[in-house]
C-alpha cells in the first residue's frame, strides 16, 4: 500500500520497521514514542472534543445535527485526523485498535502502553474541556449508553468494531490496498457505524471515546460494554482479514 502521494503502511499504522523490506529513507522517518504518542492524544482530543460536541449540540439545540450529522462529523474527524496524523503516529485513536495490532503482531508490545495511556489522556482532556464549557451537561456530555439490553449492545459493539477493524487492517497491512484512500475508507466506516449502531449503543467502537465523557459527566451506566465490545471485536475484525487475505503479499 504504497503511492506517490503516501507513505509506506507500515509507516502509516507505526509497525516496526522490520515489517517491509523497503527503506522509507531519512525523510520518513517516524518521530520518537514520545512525539508518537502526542499525536494520538491530541487526535485522540479532537475525537471527543468534535464528535462528543456534536452530540451536546444536537441536544442543547434542538436537534439541529440529528443521526446523520453526529456520525459524519464523528467520521469527518477520524478521516482527518488519520490524514493530519497518520504519518506520524499511524493514528490508532483507539486503544482498541492499538491492542488488536499489538495481538496480530503488527505492533510493538512495549509500544501499545504508551499510546493507549495517551489515546485515554487526550479523550479525558477533551472531555473535562466539554464539562468547562457546558456544566449542565446536555446529553450527558457525549456519554455512549445502550438503548437496548445489555447482551444486544454488547453484540452490537462487537460488530461495530470489528467491520471497523477489518477495514483498518486491510487499508494498514495489504500492500494491495490503495494507501491514498487510507482515511476516507476508515472515516468512512466510523460514519457508517455511527449511522445505524448510533441510535442502538452510541457507536463507541473505542474505549477512549466513551470513557471521557463516562468520567466527565459521572456516567457509568453499562459502560463495561464499551470497554469488552471494542477490543474483542477490534481483535476478531484484526484476525479475520488476516484470515481472509492468506499468505502476506511480497
Amino acid at each position: 500500500m504504497t503511492s506517490p502521494a503516501a507513505p509506506p503502511a507500515h509507516l502509516a499504522e507505526g509497525l516496526p520497521e522490520t515489517a517491509p523490506a523497503v527503506d522509507p529513507g531519512p525523510l520518513l522517518a517516524r518521530p520518537d514514542l514520545v512525539r508518537r504518542s502526542g499525536a494520538e492524544a491530541l487526535a485522540t482530543f479532537a475525537l471527543v472534543f468534535a464528535g462528543c460536541g456534536a452530540a451536546v449540540a444536537n441536544v442543547q439545540y434542538d436537534q439541529a445535527l440529528g443521526t446523520v450529522g453526529i456520525a459524519l462529523v464523528f467520521g469527518l474527524i477520524i478521516m482527518a485526523m488519520i490524514y493530519a496524523t497518520g504519518h506520524l503516529s499511524g493514528a490508532h485513536i483507539n486503544p482498541a485498535v492499538t491492542v488488536a495490532f499489538t495481538l496480530s503482531r503488527h505492533f510493538p508490545a512495549r509500544e501499545a502502553v504508551a499510546y493507549v495511556a495517551a489515546q485515554l489522556l487526550g479523550a479525558i482532556v477533551a472531555a473535562l474541556l466539554l464539562l468547562a464549557v457546558w456544566p449542565d451537561q446536555p446529553g450527558q456530555l457525549g456519554a455512549t449508553l445502550p438503548t437496548v439490553g445489555a447482551g444486544s449492545a454488547l453484540v452490537y459493539e462487537f460488530v461495530l468494531t470489528a467491520f471497523l477493524m477489518f477495514v483498518i487492517m486491510a487499508v494498514a497491512t495489504d500492500t494491495r490496498a490503495v494507501g491514498a484512500a487510507a482515511a476516507i475508507a476508515i472515516g468512512g466506516t466510523v460514519a457508517l457505524d455511527a449511522l445505524f449502531g448510533g441510535p442502538v449503543t452510541g457507536a463507541s467502537m473505542n474505549p477512549a471515546r466513551s470513557l471521557g465523557p463516562a468520567l466527565a459527566a459521572g456516567e457509568w451506566s453499562d459502560f463495561w460494554i464499551y470497554l469488552v465490545g471494542p477490543v474483542l471485536g477490534a481483535t476478531a475484525g484484526a484476525f479475520a482479514y488476516q484470515l481472509v487475505r492468506g499468505d502476506r503479499p511480497a
